[in-house]
């Protein structure tokens, strides 16, 4: 026989990357069937501290305890609680009062809040020491220093006809 006349080798296609995948993932479930381990289990991961993580594999925690540790973890516990006021204000002063004022920031102990009318401005000046004394019962002691109250802003004032510009003049 000659070698045109045997059988031509089969040649062999070459496997799309789908095939290569699922030949990869057949072998790699092999191995692990090899060692012991259940392909499509995932181990649980030791800390690197040795314990383990309290809540992980017990009772689950109550969400509210679950808060306030992360709210301690992070340092956030007096931002969420003046944002709890901003949130209450009309329970904390009254709907009327809050219907007129509204609170603006909050930094360094100093609360400022925005009157509409410089009527309610001059009010809730008055009222500023009680607020500051309500506030820190929210927020607990000396976390309000001060209220600062600022009246609607009417810009700077123009010169007209009627302006006086420069006090009494004697002639």
């Amino acid at each position: 026989m000659s070698d045109d006349q045997r059988d031509p080798q089969p040649v062999e296609k070459p496997k799309s990357g789908i095939e290569l995948a699922r030949e990869a993932l057949a072998q790699a479930k092999a191995d692990a069937k090899a060692r012991g381990a259940q392909p499509g289990r995932t181990r649980k991961k030791r800390s690197p501290r040795g314990g383990g993580d309290s809540r992980r594999g017990g009772d689950p925690t109550a969400f509210g305890p679950a808060i306030r540790e992360l709210l301690a973890a992070r340092g956030w516990q007096e931002r969420v609680a003046v944002g709890g006021v901003f949130g209450r204000w009309p329970q904390i002063v009254g709907p009327e009062l809050a219907e007129h004022t509204e609170p603006q920031t909050f930094e360094d102990g100093i609360l400022v809040v925005a009157a509409d009318s410089n009527a309610w401005a001059a009010q809730l000046r008055l009222l500023s020491g009680p607020l500051v004394k309500r506030l820190n019962e929210e927020l607990g002691h000396g976390t309000v220093q001060r209220v600062k109250v600022i009246g609607p802003s009417s810009g700077p004032r123009g010169t007209g006809r009627l302006r006086v510009t420069g006090g009494r003049r004697r002639t």
